[in-house]
């Protein structure tokens, strides 16, 4: 087989990205669709098809990867994802092998983000660790012996969606206390606004509204000194740390890596995040080192590397690809 290219597509809550990339993790061409303006998936795929086609010929394809919320990866459905205008079970995969020719595979975006890790970033030679993408929300992929952990009805690793406060905050997955409700952009600006009205101390961020808040303005905020910031990264990396804690029990990981925008905080959240992983550690871990890191991937190729990196995983090499 002498195919060398894949394609890609992220499908997110506001925009999809998607692209063609070779073996080595090059990206060939990229672009984005807005999601929200396709009110079926039908049309959404049809679209991509065009704007697939125009950037870049796909006669040398192998594959299609697919990263979404909410995926089935062993039927390739996506199931009531609660961001995505398609309510109900979507047959992606099979929609998108009809109308590109070409085999797909679908997996939950965190969990294609582990593949991307695993094949294009800094697990290379790791068989055991954990992809969190703290974006809007907070998802999830575990990897144990060289494979994603998909459970017997394909939805395990939503470890965004366990419990931090039974009576905590309200998941736009209909529980609460969940710990993308803390831990993750919208999370963290939840908690600057409870913050903002506990304490009366002076602050650069409360002249912000909370639809304009960003991670990237409470990190700037951080970085001058702004009490609220501060404190609100460590009240996050507090309940991260907690949490992952409890991971680090359940797979015993080589590492853990964070991608996202709430990892471009650095230190601000990778340090108290380490400290109380470390602190609520069970002490047959606490001489393992367990790595918290950023991932190796740059977030803007992250996504579609991780989609296409599940065409290398699946298809080429079950078809022998090298």
């Amino acid at each position: 087989m002498t195919s060398k290219l894949a394609i890609g597509i992220d499908i997110g809550g506001t925009n999809s990205k998607f692209g063609i990339a070779d073996r080595k993790g090059n990206i060939i061409a990229q672009s984005r669709i807005k999601t929200q303006q396709y009110s079926d998936y039908f049309s959404f795929i049809a679209t991509l098809k065009k704007e697939i086609e125009q950037l870049h010929p796909i006669d040398d394809v192998i594959g299609i990867g697919v990263g979404a919320p909410n995926a089935n990866y062993y039927k390739g459905t996506i199931v009531n994802p609660p961001n995505l205008p398609w309510k109900g079970v979507s047959r992606f995969a099979e929609e998108v092998e009809k109308v590109f020719g070409l085999k797909c595979v679908l997996t939950n975006d965190a969990n294609a983000a582990a593949l991307g890790e695993m094949v294009y970033g800094k697990a290379k030679n790791m068989k055991d660790f954990v992809v969190l993408t703290v974006g809007t929300g907070l998802g999830s992929g575990i990897v144990i012996n060289g494979d994603v952990v998909y459970g017997k009805h394909g939805f395990a690793g939503e470890l965004g969606h366990t419990l931090v406060s039974a009576n905590g905050r309200h998941c736009a997955c209909g529980k609460r206390g969940c710990l993308e409700t803390y831990v993750s952009a919208t999370g963290i600006r939840r908690t600057v606004y409870k913050l903002l009205a506990d304490y009366t101390d002076p602050s650069m961020l409360r002249s912000i509204s909370f639809d304009d808040l960003s991670t990237r303005t409470i990190t700037e905020a951080a970085a001058k000194g702004d009490k609220i910031a501060i404190e609100a990264f460590k009240y996050t990396g507090r309940v991260l740390g907690m949490k992952l804690s409890d991971f680090v029990v359940h797979t015993d990981p080589e590492a853990i890596f964070l991608l996202g925008g709430l990892s471009k905080a650095g230190d601000h959240i990778f340090t108290p995040a380490q400290e109380n992983m470390e602190k609520y550690l069970m002490p047959l871990f606490l001489d393992k080192k367990i790595q918290l890191q950023p991932s190796g991937l740059k977030d803007d190729d992250a996504p579609i590397l991780g989609a296409s990196s599940l065409v290398w995983k699946y298809l080429a090499g079950s078809a022998g690809e090298s």
